[in-house]
């Protein structure tokens, strides 16, 4: 009776754990298997198409810790739900010292195609190994092929000795007057002096610090970098060099004093939306949702896009990347497991439209394209 009770459960747990390739649906919050029947590890990741392939990028992660012990692992896929493991398309470094050694913290990475320089250009967050966030950095990999291997480039803080866009000579003069021991945190006077820049002049000559981000190409070929700074309490958007490897030096503040995190951003019908989250560490928390006529701005915040049980608090994930598919867009979350990091779930929804503006409804399965 015991062996057959066992054989019965295994045969339930084979039949689950392969049923959404079976059916051709995405169910989010499930595991998630790869074409080896694990549980795709790709956290925090995005999403690139070449030719006919998308090939999904993110932070693989450990059972009992977060910190990055092999990298960045790659995944293909033809149809959005039945996806191969292509292995580590960047791995962490056993030479000590190194920026990305063994045991960093590497997030969110985000791959872009240069259709120039034929090259595939790889940014993510990263702090250095042992010094916690504190080091607030992007990193750069570069590959010939999508899977990889990409090499790495360098790491550093973003655009050191540039202001913003909209800094001019008056704004300059009242940074001059700002002092931040005379402010009291959480303050209207010190959420006034962070809109002020108060932050952005601190870092200034080592560069803005750089944490959650994602990539964005615009239809004119343009590359963009947005990314959480001035410790996660403002968004910026720097324009990327034609290689796509570096800044201009040309960026813009979003939302100052706002506390957003985890940007995804997309373009319908020559709007800017960009879906974020508060800043509560792995806990989810109420999706914010902003749009701008320009990449530039200015940027409005609108109410939360979510529809569905738990909507306020994103359906129990935090957003990584929004993917278009023709005319359809794919809200991609993450489901975080801190004690478990590696059964880290996905949410994967539609992005549909009410009245002009992008909602995400919760839905317990659904096929891409219908």
């Amino acid at each position: 009776m015991k062996k057959l009770l066992f054989f019965v459960c295994s045969c339930l747990m084979v039949v689950s754990s392969f049923s959404q390739q079976a059916t051709h649906t995405i169910r989010s919050g499930e595991i998630w298997p790869d074409d080896q029947g694990i549980h795709i590890n790709a956290h925090g990741g995005g999403i690139l198409k070449y030719n006919d392939t998308y090939y999904w990028f993110g932070e693989h992660k450990s059972d009992h810790t977060s910190d990055a012990l092999v990298g960045v692992t790659c995944y293909a896929s033809t149809d959005l739900v039945n996806w191969r493991n292509c292995g580590v398309a960047l791995s962490v470094s056993d030479e000590r010292g190194s920026d990305i050694e063994r045991g960093c913290i590497l997030e969110r990475p985000k791959v872009i195609y240069n259709k120039v320089t034929k090259k595939f250009c790889m940014w993510f967050h990263l702090e250095l190994k042992g010094r916690g966030y504190d080091a607030a950095r992007y990193g750069v990999a570069v590959a010939n092929r999508p899977e990889g291997p990409y090499k790495f480039l360098y790491s550093q803080r973003a655009n050191a000795g540039t202001w913003p866009i909209g800094f001019g000579q008056q704004e300059l003069a009242v940074l001059d007057t700002l002092d931040a021991s005379h402010f009291q945190e959480w303050t209207p006077a010190w959420r006034k002096a962070i809109d002020e820049g108060l932050l952005v002049r601190r870092d200034f000559g080592t560069g803005q610090m750089s944490r959650d981000m994602t990539l964005f190409i615009d239809d004119d070929g343009k590359a963009y970098h947005i990314f959480s700074s001035e410790e996660n309490l403002t968004l910026h958007i720097a324009e990327l060099t034609g290689d796509y490897l570096h800044h201009t030096g040309r960026y813009t503040r979003v939302a100052p004093a706002g506390h957003n995190e985890a940007p995804a951003i997309f373009k319908h019908e020559g709007t800017y939306w960009m879906i974020t989250s508060g800043c509560t560490g792995w806990a989810p928390n109420e999706a914010r949702m902003f749009s701008a006529p320009s990449i530039w701005g200015p940027w409005t915040q609108h109410p939360n896009p979510c529809r569905g049980p738990k909507a306020e608090i994103t359906f129990g994930g935090q957003s990584t990347y929004i993917l278009p598919i023709g005319d359809q867009y794919i809200f991609m979350a993450d489901i975080w497991r801190p004690r478990h990091p590696s059964d880290a779930r996905y949410i994967w929804l539609p992005i549909e439209f009410e009245d002009g503006k992008p909602i995400v409804r919760w839905r317990d399965e659904w096929e891409v394209g219908k």
